[in-house]
């Protein structure tokens, strides 16, 4: 007689599955609740979730190699070219007005890469699709009750919140969000549902005190559509553009300026903003070498370094702060993270070109990108992203019908 295999339940497996289903349920759909009413929950809930992955990998020994998962985060080149903008972002410590904040900044900043990658290396290779299946309910979750907020909390209502900038804040995330969630339903076979999620979600930002998610969203919309059209060109126009503009924004003033002043008038506040970057730019020529330093483009307004219309946007910011150099070296690290995001599974190729596409435009339309929250929203994006990845590993069956006749005994 055959024996009977028995299988002996792992207390370790079965206590990291359950971990790594709570660090989702947080990740997925506690913080983009709860990001829409607080300002801190993002960053007070993403390192929770972030831990609790890294406990679930040791318990059942599923983490990655440290040489092996950094080398897929997008080649060589790339790593080097973010070794060299942190190292660059450390050595304008030197000539930093302000090393204070700026060494606290870094530090920030620091610790965000070094979680993001901690928890990259904690994902297992095979994700669940049980949990993956909370992105969308989060995210679905959050746009409703963001809608709901939008119709229905007045002045009145609106004092149980901390602020507007919570609501905007939330929206953002919900904007980032939305791209993975739909990726991830439309490799299940479920457009319809990622169209209505995305609806839902569109609807939400139109409700949201600022207009900068909703405009993000809309560039999102813009990358996935190309991207889902043809792929390739798609990818490159992104990556692209994003990388373009970082290198070349200097030259934005002088080319927008002239374009934009008969449409708006001398005086619009964006001509006013335009002129100051303008001024900037040609009264401190060697500047754009080395940069002011960290910390500079925002505190530099409030003692009178800047024009206080200068721009909020990360193409200017970086210039001012890091100058070629690190201008250089983040457009670098843009293209070549842009280009290798959802390579693997060009299901999710729309979905990831999407995603890098709304990150960006809210840092250019100035979100406030020195901002923990945003660094840490970014964080939670990217490592759903990379589940949703990995949880396109099963292949569909063949159906009954094409299945070769058994022979009759």
């Amino acid at each position: 007689m055959p024996r009977a295999t028995s299988h002996t339940p792992d207390p370790a497996v079965d206590a990291a599955a359950l971990l790594r289903r709570l660090a989702f349920f947080g990740l997925t759909l506690v913080i983009p609740v709860t990001a829409l009413v607080s300002r801190r929950s993002v960053v007070i809930l993403a390192p929770i979730g972030i831990a609790l992955l890294i406990i679930a990998a040791l318990l059942d020994g599923v983490q990655r190699p440290l040489g092996a998962g950094l080398a897929r985060l997008g080649g060589a080149r790339a790593i080097l070219a973010g070794a060299l903008l942190l190292g660059w972002c450390a050595l304008s410590l030197v000539w930093t007005p302000f090393p204070g904040p700026a060494s606290e900044r870094l530090l920030n900043l620091a610790a965000t890469v070094g979680l993001t990658v901690a928890g990259y290396l904690a994902l297992p290779d095979r994700m669940r699709s049980a949990n993956l299946y909370l992105l969308p309910l989060g995210v679905g979750a959050a746009a409703i009750g963001a809608v709901l907020l939008g119709l229905f909390s007045g002045a009145s209502l609106r004092g149980g919140f901390e602020d507007d900038s919570s609501l905007e804040r939330g929206a953002m995330l919900l904007a980032l969000l939305v791209w993975p969630a739909a990726a991830w339903l439309r490799s299940r076979r479920r457009d319809m549902e990622a169209l209505g999620l995305a609806v839902v979600v569109a609807l939400a930002l139109v409700l949201a005190p600022g207009p900068v998610p909703l405009l993000a969203l809309a560039c999102g919309a813009a990358a996935f559509a190309l991207s889902a059209w043809r792929q390739g060109l798609g990818v490159r126009v992104t990556a692209g553009v994003a990388a373009g503009l970082v290198a070349l924004a200097p030259l934005l003033p002088f080319l927008l300026r002239p374009v934009l002043t008969p449409l708006l008038g001398p005086l619009h506040p964006t001509i006013l903003t335009l002129k100051a970057w303008q001024r900037v730019v040609t009264t401190e020529p060697l500047r754009l070498i080395t940069g002011h330093g960290l910390e500079t483009a925002i505190r530099g307004k409030v003692i009178g370094m800047l024009p206080a219309n200068a721009p909020a946007s990360l193409l200017f910011e970086i210039w001012y702060e890091l100058g070629i150099v690190g201008a250089f070296a983040a457009a670098f690290v843009l293209w070549s993270g842009i280009r290798h995001s959802g390579r693997e599974h060009p299901v999710l190729t729309p979905g990831a070109m999407a995603t890098a596409a709304t990150a960006f435009a809210s840092a250019c339309l100035g979100i406030g990108t020195t901002a923990s929250w945003w660094f840490t929203s970014v964080t939670v994006v990217v490592l759903v992203f990379i589940a949703v990845e990995r949880g396109q590993f099963r292949t569909s069956r063949p159906k009954a019908s094409a299945l070769p006749p058994r022979s009759a005994a």
